[in-house]
Protein backbone atom coordinates (compact mmCIF):
# COMPACT_ATOMS: atom_id res chain seq x y z
CA UNK A 1 0.00 0.00 0.00
CA UNK A 2 2.92 2.13 0.96
CA UNK A 3 4.56 1.30 -2.12
CA UNK A 4 1.13 2.40 -4.46
CA UNK A 5 1.13 5.61 -2.18
CA UNK A 6 4.33 6.81 -3.47
CA UNK A 7 3.92 5.95 -6.80
CA UNK A 8 0.70 7.91 -7.20
CA UNK A 9 2.76 11.16 -5.16
CA UNK A 10 4.90 10.55 -8.35
CA UNK A 11 2.90 10.25 -11.08
CA UNK A 12 1.28 13.62 -9.88
CA UNK A 13 4.02 15.48 -9.02
CA UNK A 14 5.98 14.73 -12.31
CA UNK A 15 3.77 17.00 -15.03
CA UNK A 16 4.22 20.08 -12.44
CA UNK A 17 8.04 19.24 -12.97
CA UNK A 18 7.95 19.67 -16.58
CA UNK A 19 10.01 22.60 -18.32
CA UNK A 20 7.35 25.49 -20.08
CA UNK A 21 7.87 27.29 -22.57
CA UNK A 22 8.33 31.06 -21.44
CA UNK A 23 9.64 33.47 -24.49
CA UNK A 24 9.89 32.99 -28.24
CA UNK A 25 10.41 30.86 -30.24
CA UNK A 26 11.78 33.28 -32.38
CA UNK A 27 13.81 33.29 -36.40
CA UNK A 28 17.21 34.79 -36.92
CA UNK A 29 18.34 36.20 -40.33
CA UNK A 30 17.81 32.51 -42.75
CA UNK A 31 20.12 31.98 -45.49
CA UNK A 32 19.14 29.57 -48.52
CA UNK A 33 19.44 26.63 -46.68
CA UNK A 34 19.99 27.24 -42.14
CA UNK A 35 17.79 29.33 -39.81
CA UNK A 36 18.69 29.57 -36.24
CA UNK A 37 15.67 29.08 -33.81
CA UNK A 38 15.57 30.95 -30.61
CA UNK A 39 13.59 30.34 -27.24
CA UNK A 40 13.40 30.06 -23.85
CA UNK A 41 12.03 28.11 -20.51
CA UNK A 42 11.49 28.19 -17.53
CA UNK A 43 13.81 25.31 -16.38
CA UNK A 44 15.82 22.18 -17.26
CA UNK A 45 14.73 19.85 -20.61
CA UNK A 46 16.06 18.44 -23.30
CA UNK A 47 15.13 20.38 -26.44
CA UNK A 48 14.69 19.49 -30.00
CA UNK A 49 12.44 21.11 -33.46
CA UNK A 50 10.39 18.73 -35.29
CA UNK A 51 10.22 21.01 -38.45
CA UNK A 52 8.72 19.81 -42.36
CA UNK A 53 8.55 21.89 -45.70
CA UNK A 54 4.52 23.71 -45.89
CA UNK A 55 4.18 21.80 -49.05
CA UNK A 56 5.32 18.69 -48.05
CA UNK A 57 4.12 17.52 -44.56
CA UNK A 58 5.53 14.15 -45.19
CA UNK A 59 9.59 14.90 -45.21
CA UNK A 60 9.52 15.73 -41.11
CA UNK A 61 12.90 15.94 -39.88
CA UNK A 62 14.00 16.38 -36.26
CA UNK A 63 16.71 18.88 -34.93
CA UNK A 64 19.27 16.78 -32.74
CA UNK A 65 18.41 17.45 -29.00
CA UNK A 66 20.39 19.87 -26.43
CA UNK A 67 20.07 20.66 -23.18
CA UNK A 68 18.11 23.78 -21.54
CA UNK A 69 20.79 24.65 -18.67
CA UNK A 70 20.20 26.76 -15.66
CA UNK A 71 23.70 28.12 -16.18
CA UNK A 72 22.32 29.86 -19.58
CA UNK A 73 18.86 30.78 -18.55
CA UNK A 74 17.60 27.66 -19.94
CA UNK A 75 17.74 29.96 -23.27
CA UNK A 76 18.39 27.76 -26.40
CA UNK A 77 19.66 28.47 -30.16
CA UNK A 78 19.21 25.72 -32.40
CA UNK A 79 20.72 25.60 -35.50
CA UNK A 80 18.37 23.96 -38.82
CA UNK A 81 20.36 23.36 -41.78
CA UNK A 82 20.08 21.60 -44.84
CA UNK A 83 17.06 23.34 -45.74
CA UNK A 84 15.51 24.24 -49.02
CA UNK A 85 15.88 27.85 -50.27
CA UNK A 86 12.57 29.70 -50.84
CA UNK A 87 10.06 27.25 -48.77
CA UNK A 88 8.06 27.70 -45.65
CA UNK A 89 8.56 25.41 -43.22
CA UNK A 90 6.35 24.60 -40.53
CA UNK A 91 7.57 23.23 -37.07
CA UNK A 92 6.84 22.54 -33.57
CA UNK A 93 9.23 22.56 -30.42
CA UNK A 94 9.69 19.37 -28.44
CA UNK A 95 10.81 19.49 -24.91
CA UNK A 96 11.59 15.91 -23.80
CA UNK A 97 10.20 14.37 -26.63
CA UNK A 98 6.84 15.92 -25.73
CA UNK A 99 5.31 18.77 -27.75
CA UNK A 100 4.95 22.61 -26.41
CA UNK A 101 3.17 25.39 -27.71
CA UNK A 102 1.59 25.24 -31.22
CA UNK A 103 2.79 25.48 -34.73
CA UNK A 104 4.80 28.10 -35.94
CA UNK A 105 6.63 28.69 -39.36
CA UNK A 106 9.72 30.44 -40.16
CA UNK A 107 11.07 31.19 -44.50
CA UNK A 108 14.31 30.34 -46.39
CA UNK A 109 15.65 32.81 -48.77
CA UNK A 110 14.92 32.70 -52.63
CA UNK A 111 17.40 31.83 -54.85
CA UNK A 112 16.47 34.81 -57.23
CA UNK A 113 20.07 35.66 -58.17
CA UNK A 114 20.84 35.13 -62.16
CA UNK A 115 17.54 33.59 -62.20
CA UNK A 116 14.49 36.38 -61.46
CA UNK A 117 14.01 39.76 -59.77
CA UNK A 118 14.29 40.02 -56.35
CA UNK A 119 11.55 39.54 -54.42
CA UNK A 120 9.68 42.21 -52.88
CA UNK A 121 10.17 42.13 -48.86
CA UNK A 122 8.93 44.15 -45.81
CA UNK A 123 11.40 45.13 -42.80
CA UNK A 124 9.81 46.38 -39.47
CA UNK A 125 12.43 48.74 -37.24
CA UNK A 126 11.93 50.13 -33.92
CA UNK A 127 13.88 51.11 -30.38
CA UNK A 128 13.33 52.28 -27.00
CA UNK A 129 11.11 49.07 -25.29
CA UNK A 130 10.53 49.28 -21.84
CA UNK A 131 9.08 46.79 -20.26
CA UNK A 132 7.59 48.23 -16.34
CA UNK A 133 8.83 46.18 -13.34
CA UNK A 134 7.04 48.52 -10.25
CA UNK A 135 9.06 46.75 -7.96
CA UNK A 136 12.31 48.46 -9.43
CA UNK A 137 10.71 51.03 -11.44
CA UNK A 138 11.62 55.04 -10.40
CA UNK A 139 8.43 56.58 -8.89
CA UNK A 140 5.88 58.34 -10.22
CA UNK A 141 4.24 57.47 -14.15
CA UNK A 142 5.45 54.37 -15.65
CA UNK A 143 7.54 55.02 -18.06
CA UNK A 144 6.95 52.27 -20.20
CA UNK A 145 2.98 52.38 -22.21
CA UNK A 146 1.20 50.72 -25.04
CA UNK A 147 2.21 47.66 -25.08
CA UNK A 148 -0.07 46.44 -27.75
CA UNK A 149 2.18 47.88 -30.42
CA UNK A 150 3.86 44.41 -30.43
CA UNK A 151 0.55 42.72 -31.55
CA UNK A 152 -0.09 45.62 -34.09
CA UNK A 153 3.51 44.82 -35.42
CA UNK A 154 2.97 40.73 -35.43
CA UNK A 155 -0.12 41.43 -37.68
CA UNK A 156 1.74 43.53 -40.13
CA UNK A 157 3.50 39.49 -41.19
CA UNK A 158 6.84 41.29 -42.26
CA UNK A 159 9.90 39.87 -43.56
CA UNK A 160 12.56 41.12 -40.85
CA UNK A 161 12.54 42.99 -37.73
CA UNK A 162 15.02 44.92 -37.10
CA UNK A 163 15.38 46.14 -33.09
CA UNK A 164 17.55 49.00 -33.35
CA UNK A 165 18.83 49.54 -29.40
CA UNK A 166 17.68 50.09 -26.01
CA UNK A 167 15.18 46.81 -26.61
CA UNK A 168 15.51 46.26 -22.64
CA UNK A 169 16.13 49.24 -20.05
CA UNK A 170 18.96 47.72 -17.53
CA UNK A 171 18.17 49.73 -14.02
CA UNK A 172 19.98 50.68 -11.23
CA UNK A 173 19.55 47.32 -9.65
CA UNK A 174 20.46 45.67 -12.61
CA UNK A 175 23.59 46.78 -14.28
CA UNK A 176 26.25 46.32 -11.56
CA UNK A 177 26.21 42.33 -11.61
CA UNK A 178 25.51 39.65 -13.98
CA UNK A 179 22.84 38.35 -12.08
CA UNK A 180 21.27 41.60 -12.04
CA UNK A 181 21.38 42.05 -15.87
CA UNK A 182 20.82 38.44 -16.15
CA UNK A 183 16.90 39.07 -14.40
CA UNK A 184 16.40 42.18 -16.53
CA UNK A 185 16.84 40.16 -20.11
CA UNK A 186 14.54 37.61 -19.18
CA UNK A 187 12.01 39.40 -17.14
CA UNK A 188 11.47 41.92 -20.30
CA UNK A 189 12.09 38.87 -22.57
CA UNK A 190 9.28 37.00 -21.30
CA UNK A 191 6.82 39.46 -21.55
CA UNK A 192 3.06 38.09 -23.06
CA UNK A 193 2.53 41.33 -25.23
CA UNK A 194 5.74 40.28 -26.45
CA UNK A 195 5.75 36.83 -27.97
CA UNK A 196 3.28 37.05 -30.84
CA UNK A 197 6.04 39.51 -32.70
CA UNK A 198 8.70 37.32 -31.65
CA UNK A 199 7.21 34.27 -33.46
CA UNK A 200 6.33 36.38 -36.58
CA UNK A 201 8.95 36.51 -39.48
CA UNK A 202 12.72 37.36 -38.36
CA UNK A 203 14.48 39.26 -35.77
CA UNK A 204 18.21 40.68 -36.08
CA UNK A 205 18.79 43.11 -33.23
CA UNK A 206 21.63 46.25 -32.13
CA UNK A 207 22.15 47.74 -28.68
CA UNK A 208 22.38 51.43 -27.20
CA UNK A 209 23.02 52.25 -23.95
CA UNK A 210 20.29 50.32 -21.98
CA UNK A 211 20.79 47.15 -22.84
CA UNK A 212 24.61 47.68 -22.41
CA UNK A 213 24.65 49.01 -19.07
CA UNK A 214 23.97 52.80 -17.44
CA UNK A 215 22.69 55.83 -18.66
CA UNK A 216 25.18 56.81 -21.67
CA UNK A 217 27.44 53.76 -21.12
CA UNK A 218 30.72 53.79 -22.58
CA UNK A 219 33.78 51.52 -22.89
CA UNK A 220 34.83 52.20 -19.99
CA UNK A 221 31.64 49.87 -18.72
CA UNK A 222 32.86 46.99 -16.05
CA UNK A 223 30.70 44.26 -17.01
CA UNK A 224 30.66 44.95 -20.64
CA UNK A 225 32.12 41.54 -21.69
CA UNK A 226 28.56 40.23 -19.23
CA UNK A 227 26.47 42.79 -21.49
CA UNK A 228 27.94 41.00 -24.69
CA UNK A 229 27.39 37.46 -23.83
CA UNK A 230 24.12 38.44 -22.56
CA UNK A 231 23.30 40.05 -26.08
CA UNK A 232 24.81 37.08 -27.83
CA UNK A 233 22.40 34.22 -25.37
CA UNK A 234 18.99 36.90 -26.31
CA UNK A 235 19.41 37.43 -29.96
CA UNK A 236 19.79 34.73 -32.80
CA UNK A 237 22.05 37.34 -35.13
CA UNK A 238 24.35 35.80 -38.04
CA UNK A 239 27.65 36.74 -35.52
CA UNK A 240 28.96 39.33 -33.18
CA UNK A 241 32.32 41.06 -33.59
CA UNK A 242 35.36 39.65 -35.26
CA UNK A 243 38.06 37.28 -33.38
CA UNK A 244 40.50 40.31 -33.70
CA UNK A 245 37.39 43.07 -32.65
CA UNK A 246 34.99 41.75 -30.26
CA UNK A 247 31.46 43.59 -30.20
CA UNK A 248 28.44 43.52 -31.36
CA UNK A 249 28.17 44.19 -35.30
CA UNK A 250 27.87 42.10 -37.80
CA UNK A 251 25.64 42.10 -41.31
CA UNK A 252 23.41 39.63 -43.24
CA UNK A 253 21.68 39.73 -46.36
CA UNK A 254 17.59 39.78 -47.63
CA UNK A 255 16.91 39.41 -51.03
CA UNK A 256 18.24 42.78 -52.36
CA UNK A 257 19.40 44.60 -49.44
CA UNK A 258 22.42 43.85 -47.04
CA UNK A 259 22.05 44.95 -43.76
CA UNK A 260 25.41 46.15 -41.21
CA UNK A 261 24.48 46.20 -37.93
CA UNK A 262 26.98 48.65 -35.83
CA UNK A 263 27.89 48.64 -32.40
CA UNK A 264 27.77 52.11 -30.97
CA UNK A 265 29.14 51.00 -26.78
CA UNK A 266 31.35 48.90 -26.88
CA UNK A 267 34.57 51.46 -28.44
CA UNK A 268 32.64 54.00 -27.73
CA UNK A 269 34.85 57.36 -25.86
CA UNK A 270 33.20 59.84 -24.16
CA UNK A 271 32.25 62.84 -25.78
CA UNK A 272 34.39 65.55 -23.83
CA UNK A 273 37.87 63.93 -25.05
CA UNK A 274 39.93 65.86 -27.46
CA UNK A 275 37.44 65.75 -30.35
CA UNK A 276 40.29 64.34 -32.87
CA UNK A 277 40.49 61.47 -30.94
CA UNK A 278 37.48 60.35 -29.16
CA UNK A 279 35.64 57.46 -31.22
CA UNK A 280 32.07 55.89 -31.08
CA UNK A 281 32.87 52.53 -33.70
CA UNK A 282 36.44 51.93 -33.34
CA UNK A 283 39.22 52.03 -35.99
CA UNK A 284 38.76 48.02 -36.58
CA UNK A 285 34.66 47.98 -36.86
CA UNK A 286 35.01 51.04 -39.24
CA UNK A 287 37.59 49.12 -41.65
CA UNK A 288 35.24 46.19 -40.99
CA UNK A 289 32.48 48.37 -42.37
CA UNK A 290 34.20 50.07 -45.05
CA UNK A 291 35.56 46.87 -46.35
CA UNK A 292 32.37 45.00 -46.13
CA UNK A 293 29.89 48.01 -48.04
CA UNK A 294 32.96 47.74 -50.66
CA UNK A 295 32.49 43.87 -51.34
CA UNK A 296 28.71 43.96 -50.93
CA UNK A 297 27.16 43.74 -54.39
CA UNK A 298 23.32 44.57 -52.85
CA UNK A 299 21.22 47.38 -53.97
CA UNK A 300 20.10 48.67 -51.10
CA UNK A 301 22.84 48.91 -48.25
CA UNK A 302 20.84 49.67 -44.67
CA UNK A 303 23.67 51.00 -42.01
CA UNK A 304 21.95 50.55 -38.67
CA UNK A 305 23.49 52.27 -35.76
CA UNK A 306 22.11 52.67 -32.34
CA UNK A 307 22.87 56.23 -32.16
CA UNK A 308 21.96 58.80 -35.53
CA UNK A 309 24.36 58.71 -37.82
CA UNK A 310 23.96 61.97 -39.89
CA UNK A 311 22.00 64.62 -37.44
CA UNK A 312 24.54 67.81 -37.37
CA UNK A 313 22.96 69.59 -35.11
CA UNK A 314 23.03 67.31 -32.21
CA UNK A 315 25.68 68.11 -29.38
CA UNK A 316 26.40 65.25 -26.62
CA UNK A 317 23.35 63.49 -27.48
CA UNK A 318 25.07 60.14 -28.48
CA UNK A 319 24.84 61.73 -31.73
CA UNK A 320 27.80 60.67 -34.26
CA UNK A 321 28.07 64.21 -34.99
CA UNK A 322 29.51 64.39 -31.37
CA UNK A 323 32.52 62.53 -33.32
CA UNK A 324 33.81 64.39 -35.87
CA UNK A 325 36.91 62.98 -37.07
CA UNK A 326 35.78 59.52 -37.39
CA UNK A 327 32.02 60.91 -39.14
CA UNK A 328 34.03 62.64 -41.60
CA UNK A 329 36.28 60.03 -41.97
CA UNK A 330 33.59 57.46 -43.26
CA UNK A 331 31.78 60.52 -45.40
CA UNK A 332 34.59 61.05 -47.00
CA UNK A 333 35.34 57.35 -47.78
CA UNK A 334 31.21 56.99 -49.15
CA UNK A 335 32.54 60.13 -51.69
CA UNK A 336 35.38 58.72 -53.03
CA UNK A 337 34.16 55.35 -53.29
CA UNK A 338 31.20 56.10 -55.07
CA UNK A 339 29.01 53.14 -53.13
CA UNK A 340 25.73 53.63 -54.24
CA UNK A 341 22.25 52.89 -52.00
CA UNK A 342 23.62 53.74 -48.57
CA UNK A 343 20.55 54.44 -46.23
CA UNK A 344 21.44 55.03 -42.64
CA UNK A 345 19.11 53.51 -39.63
CA UNK A 346 19.09 54.61 -36.19
CA UNK A 347 16.96 54.77 -33.02
CA UNK A 348 17.30 56.42 -29.14
CA UNK A 349 15.71 59.96 -29.53
CA UNK A 350 12.69 59.11 -28.60
CA UNK A 351 11.21 60.08 -31.96
CA UNK A 352 10.83 59.22 -35.17
CA UNK A 353 12.32 61.60 -38.59
CA UNK A 354 13.87 61.16 -41.61
CA UNK A 355 17.12 63.22 -42.05
CA UNK A 356 18.91 64.06 -45.23
CA UNK A 357 22.41 65.25 -45.85
CA UNK A 358 23.00 66.66 -49.21
CA UNK A 359 26.39 65.79 -51.19
CA UNK A 360 27.37 67.91 -54.00
CA UNK A 361 27.64 65.56 -57.01
CA UNK A 362 26.74 62.49 -55.64
CA UNK A 363 23.14 61.23 -54.34
CA UNK A 364 21.65 62.07 -50.81
CA UNK A 365 22.12 60.44 -47.91
CA UNK A 366 18.89 59.51 -45.42
CA UNK A 367 19.11 58.46 -41.97
CA UNK A 368 15.66 57.10 -40.65
CA UNK A 369 15.31 57.44 -37.02
CA UNK A 370 12.83 55.24 -35.59
CA UNK A 371 11.63 55.57 -31.48
CA UNK A 372 10.03 54.62 -29.55
CA UNK A 373 8.35 51.66 -29.11
CA UNK A 374 7.17 51.65 -25.69
CA UNK A 375 9.33 53.89 -23.33
CA UNK A 376 8.67 57.86 -22.65
CA UNK A 377 7.98 60.20 -25.56
CA UNK A 378 8.80 63.88 -25.33
CA UNK A 379 7.98 66.82 -27.46
CA UNK A 380 10.53 69.85 -28.17
CA UNK A 381 9.12 72.14 -31.06
CA UNK A 382 12.27 73.76 -31.64
CA UNK A 383 13.22 70.11 -33.47
CA UNK A 384 10.91 70.99 -36.56
CA UNK A 385 13.36 73.81 -37.76
CA UNK A 386 16.28 72.11 -38.67
CA UNK A 387 17.86 72.29 -42.48
CA UNK A 388 18.38 68.70 -42.51
CA UNK A 389 15.06 67.37 -41.75
CA UNK A 390 12.84 66.09 -44.25
CA UNK A 391 9.84 67.97 -43.84
CA UNK A 392 6.93 66.33 -42.70
CA UNK A 393 8.89 63.44 -41.32
CA UNK A 394 9.25 64.20 -37.50
CA UNK A 395 7.24 62.31 -35.12
CA UNK A 396 7.17 63.29 -31.61
CA UNK A 397 4.83 62.08 -28.38
CA UNK A 398 3.47 59.02 -29.80
CA UNK A 399 5.09 55.55 -29.99
CA UNK A 400 5.50 54.30 -33.24
CA UNK A 401 7.37 51.86 -35.34
CA UNK A 402 8.57 52.44 -38.84
CA UNK A 403 8.07 50.34 -42.07
CA UNK A 404 10.82 49.94 -44.67
CA UNK A 405 9.19 48.11 -48.16
CA UNK A 406 11.15 47.17 -50.49
CA UNK A 407 9.46 46.97 -54.11
CA UNK A 408 9.14 47.13 -57.53
CA UNK A 409 10.49 46.00 -60.98
CA UNK A 410 14.38 45.93 -61.61
CA UNK A 411 14.51 49.45 -63.45
CA UNK A 412 11.59 50.81 -60.61
CA UNK A 413 13.17 49.22 -57.74
CA UNK A 414 12.60 51.70 -54.62
CA UNK A 415 12.65 51.79 -51.00
CA UNK A 416 9.43 52.86 -49.22
CA UNK A 417 9.78 54.52 -45.89
CA UNK A 418 6.71 54.90 -43.57
CA UNK A 419 6.23 55.26 -39.90
CA UNK A 420 2.81 54.35 -37.95
CA UNK A 421 1.42 54.98 -34.81
CA UNK A 422 0.32 52.64 -31.93
CA UNK A 423 -3.09 53.25 -33.07
CA UNK A 424 -1.93 51.60 -36.52
CA UNK A 425 -2.18 55.10 -38.05
CA UNK A 426 -0.25 55.80 -40.68
CA UNK A 427 2.19 59.32 -40.33
CA UNK A 428 4.09 59.60 -43.32
CA UNK A 429 5.57 57.52 -46.47
CA UNK A 430 8.76 58.69 -48.09
CA UNK A 431 9.78 56.67 -51.23
CA UNK A 432 13.36 56.80 -52.01
CA UNK A 433 14.32 55.06 -55.74
CA UNK A 434 17.22 52.80 -56.41
CA UNK A 435 18.18 55.63 -59.23
CA UNK A 436 17.94 58.18 -56.23
CA UNK A 437 20.24 56.20 -54.08
CA UNK A 438 22.76 55.86 -57.05
CA UNK A 439 22.56 51.86 -56.74
CA UNK A 440 23.63 49.96 -59.52
CA UNK A 441 22.25 46.86 -60.94
CA UNK A 442 22.44 44.63 -57.74
CA UNK A 443 24.30 40.95 -59.83
CA UNK A 444 27.36 41.93 -61.56
CA UNK A 445 26.09 40.32 -64.97
CA UNK A 446 28.79 37.96 -66.57
CA UNK A 447 28.54 37.98 -70.39
CA UNK A 448 27.74 34.74 -70.76
CA UNK A 449 24.36 34.84 -68.74
CA UNK A 450 21.25 36.70 -69.86
CA UNK A 451 19.95 39.73 -67.71
CA UNK A 452 17.00 38.49 -65.44
CA UNK A 453 13.64 38.86 -66.20
CA UNK A 454 10.90 40.00 -64.53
Amino acid sequence: MRMLTLFLVLFVAVPSLAARLVSGPMAGPSDHRSVTLWLQADGAARVAVEYWPLEAPAERRRSAPQPLRADEQFVAQLRLSGLKPGSRYAYRVLFDGRAVGDVWQFATQALWQWRRQSPDFTVLAGSCAFGNEPEFDRPGRPYGDRDDIFDRMAAEQADLMLWLGDNIYLREVDWGSLEGMEHRWAYVRRQPALQKLLRTGAHAAIWDDHDFGPDNANRSHPLKHHALALQRRYWPNPSFGLPEAPGAFTSFSLNDAEFFLLDNRWYLDHPKLPAADRQMFGAEQMRWLKNALLNSTARFKLIAGGSQMLNGTSRFSDSWADYPAEREDFLRFLRETGIGGVVFLSGDVHRSELIRLEREGLYALHDLSCSPLTSGTHVNESLRERPQLVPGTLVMGQRNYCRLRFEGLPEERRLVLQVINADGQLQWTHTLSAAQLGAPWPMPRHPTLPRPQP
